[in-house]
């Protein structure tokens, strides 16, 4: 009988217990962009009707998603995002700002955001709410929590989802490739480990207790993806890690969200289990997104955006984001 393996508790993990799926990332993209109906959010997906029933009632059994009646006869209802869901929003804008820096350009969507509260076009940017400059991943060190502990892992096939919500009937989205990522939750823990400083591949598996196949697989993936690279650590013999490429580091922004998010919905009674220091004020770090031209938080209500790139209902004009 094999050993029970452990991770670390990390509140990155347990969000990504709720949010780590691509067809569930989807999802969630289509509330920001306005659709409430299940036909809607079917087209704004492309997902197969019994793959988004499944994800919706998951969505609505966590407390991301709330049904709401919109007609008594015959008594029909919509999804809304609840305080919950909502405050995913940073998580969005970092995925949306990642996206359309470094996804694959083939006849994808883009968008354009306004910023109400200055008037101004903007890209979201992550900043420390203590200094107010941006963050960066390089500028962060990290120490245990009073909420450190260990706990078991969930295995899944996730490279087989992967594969699948990439083949769904519908284009028309904005969080394809950063979906493919963040809907990995494996892939996301591997980029945690890596973050930390963990770069050999006998490290990596005992942070991760992913089994050796699923961490090979993983990490030849986002090789391949060039989120990572191979380096030579020792010629005799020759030995390599893993190291993040520019375009993961710019990842970080996203992990940091998904785990105040994490913080804030699912930290033990004892504390969080890790704590952040922001190196160039010295402070804990408490992070927010704000207007790239006027510094100011971002919040849903002052945001409003229009998506290029295809002729669809949902994408025409402007919308205010999330406006439930």
């Amino acid at each position: 009988m094999s050993e029970q393996k452990f991770i670390r508790t990390c509140s990155i993990w347990r969000a990504l217990e709720v949010v780590g799926d691509t067809s569930t990332l989807l999802i969630l993209e289509a509330c920001w962009l306005g659709a409430r109906r299940f036909e809607e959010i079917r087209s704004r997906t492309g997902l197969l009707k019994p793959l988004l029933s499944n994800r919706l009632k998951k969505l609505v059994a966590s407390g991301v998603l709330e049904l709401r009646p919109y007609s008594e006869a015959p008594r029909r209802f919509e999804y809304q995002l609840t305080e919950k869901g909502r405050d995913l929003y940073s998580s969005a804008l970092m995925m949306l700002r990642w996206e359309q820096r470094w996804a694959p350009d083939k006849d994808k969507l883009t968008v354009t955001l306004r910023h109400t509260t200055c008037g101004h076009t903007f890209e979201p940017m992550p900043a420390c709410s203590d200094c107010g400059e941006e963050i960066r991943a390089r500028d962060m060190n990290w120490s245990e929590g009073p909420g450190i502990g260990w706990m078991a892992p969930t295995y899944s096939r996730r490279r087989r989802q992967r594969e699948n919500a990439t083949n769904r009937e519908g284009t028309s989205i904005l969080h394809d490739h950063v979906a493919q990522i963040t809907g990995d939750r494996w892939a996301s823990l591997v980029l945690r480990s890596i973050f930390t400083g963990l770069r050999r591949f006998d490290e990596i598996c005992e942070d991760t207790a992913i089994a050796t196949n699923v961490l090979s697989e993983r990490l030849t993936w986002l090789c391949e993806i060039d989120m990572l690279e191979l380096h030579q650590y020792s010629d005799r013999p020759p030995r390599y890690d893993y190291r993040l490429t520019e375009k993961a580091i710019d990842y970080y922004p996203i992990l940091l969200m998904l785990l105040q998010w994490g913080d804030k919905y699912y930290v033990a009674p004892e504390g969080p289990p890790l704590i952040l220091e922001h190196k160039p004020c010295g402070n804990s770090l408490k992070a927010e997104v704000v207007c790239s031209h006027c510094h100011e938080p971002l919040s849903p209500e002052d945001v409003q955006f229009e998506v290029h790139g295809i002729d669809a209902p949902l994408t025409a004009g402007k919308r205010q984001a999330a406006d439930a």
